[in-house]
């Protein structure tokens, strides 16, 4: 075996990352609480319940403690809207300093706080006022984030606004399976212009409160392939897909319009140019297939790549090529790049090693071309809440026991921080994890 050693730069940032929903619990005054209620629309019919118990019981302390004791340097969580206006008339400065106190404790680990203002969760009022379908919401959204800038300015430095606008689009008003459960385009095209123009004054308001912040947007990448590469219908598909998935917000952000969901394209002026960095949550890729059968989709039918190793849930599969072409993508945009979710679902941890692996080489090479990438966030720091797929779908370091609260490492959690704590990715600890890789890694 050859033995060599993969370094990292000292300045990048190794962490994971939370949602608030996810791991609080009792988020009761919520769009999403009500929505897991009602029958049918979580998997097994799991409820969030006191998820990993983070608000009530304080469970962030022990979990902030893992992490630094594993060598991240930085922790990615989310603050929920819900607790900081439970009512349009009525903030809750108890709740701020709740949220104040947890970043206060991650620059106390030695930690640097990413904070998102917005994880697809509601308050119930604002949903019951049509939510993101109306224009109002968006003068609503940067009230908000006023309030948490200045609460949490003093111990954050890194914002983004809102995560994942494509996907939350996509669940809510395409599939149907998020809050409020539509299946209607025209009412998408206006939630997509609104979410647009919410990440534009959260950026501007930012930047008034905080001029020296950095802000992004984590958005959720899915290179599509053509099945048959040359043909043009295939890649007709794979390009109009991402496009209209991957790519749409990036590029409305860069143009000022977006072009993709509106004829002729919809102008969002305000947006144009409010990235500070670009948030990559990558997780698995696609290919794609010419299906005239299939007009919901484009009449494209999507699998994973061939060989492609499937996670539990059937959900995501590993494919480490789509990460680099991803960060490829990223680069070309000219922004500075942060990984703000990466894993994979797998209770068992058989697969989580060597997709963990496999993706940080990918990594590697992309800082090897001097692309600007400052940090890794995996996804997840521990079991958490993962929306319509309930308990069924694991992604965390440390296994949660939802009775007993009880934390257990993962040999993904031991891999990680020992990668975190040398800052490189070794052949040794290769040889310890995930032995069947050594000879496609480090062959020789």
């Amino acid at each position: 075996m050859a033995r060599a050693t993969h370094t990292f730069p000292d300045s990048f940032l190794w962490g994971a990352a939370t949602a608030g929903y996810q791991v609080e619990g009792n988020s009761r005054h919520t769009d999403f609480w009500e929505w897991e209620q009602a029958p049918g629309r979580i998997a097994r019919g799991d409820k969030s319940g006191a998820a990993c118990d983070w608000w009530e019981g304080g469970r962030w302390r022990e979990d902030f403690d893992r992490a630094a004791a594993d060598g991240h340097t930085t922790h990615r969580l989310s603050v929920e809207w819900s607790r900081v206006q439970p009512a349009p008339d009525r903030w809750d400065d108890e709740a701020l300093d709740h949220y104040r106190q947890m970043v206060r404790g991650l620059r106390e680990r030695g930690l640097t706080p990413l904070v998102t203002l917005h994880h697809f969760v509601n308050p119930p009022w604002l949903a019951e006022r049509g939510g993101w379908e109306r224009a109002e919401t968006v003068s609503r959204f940067e009230r908000y984030v006023r309030r948490v800038a200045a609460a949490l300015g003093e111990f954050v430095d890194l914002w983004a606004t809102i995560n994942e606008p494509n996907v939350y689009l996509f669940q809510g008003w395409v599939s149907g399976v998020f809050p409020p459960g539509k299946r209607d385009l025209s009412l998408a095209m206006r939630v997509g212009a609104n979410l647009l123009r919410g990440h534009a004054v959260a950026y501007h308001a930012l930047r008034e409160v905080q001029p020296a912040a950095q802000i992004g947007l984590p958005i959720h990448f899915r290179p599509i392939l053509p099945a048959q590469p040359g043909f043009v219908l295939d890649e007709w598909v794979a390009r109009t897909q991402f496009n209209l998935f991957s790519s749409l917000f990036p590029d409305a952000i860069r143009t000022g319009r977006m072009r993709q969901i509106a004829r002729p394209a919809l102008a969002v002026p305000e947006a144009r140019g409010t990235l500070d960095f670009l948030g990559l949550n990558y997780y698995t890729a696609d290919v794609a297939r010419f299906d005239l059968t299939n007009p919901m989709e484009l009449f494209g039918r999507r699998t994973f790549p061939a060989g492609a190793e499937v996670d539990d849930a059937g959900v995501y599969a590993s494919y480490p090529p789509g990460f680099f072409d991803s960060l490829k993508w990223c680069h070309a945009r000219g922004l500075p790049v942060y990984v703000t979710e990466n894993g994979i679902g797998d209770e068992a941890d058989k697969l989580r090693p060597r997709y963990l692996l496999t993706h940080l080489r990918q990594l590697w090479r992309a800082l090897n071309f001097n692309w600007d990438v400052r940090g890794y966030y995996h996804w997840s720091l521990v079991d958490n809440f993962e929306w319509e797929r309930g308990w069924t779908h694991r992604f965390g370091l440390y296994a949660v026991d939802t009775e007993t609260q009880a934390r257990t490492p993962r040999a993904s959690a031991r891999l990680y921080a020992e990668i975190c704590r040398s800052r490189a990715l070794s052949s040794e600890t290769v040889a310890r994890y995930a032995p069947e890789l050594l000879e496609t890694m480090f062959p020789g």
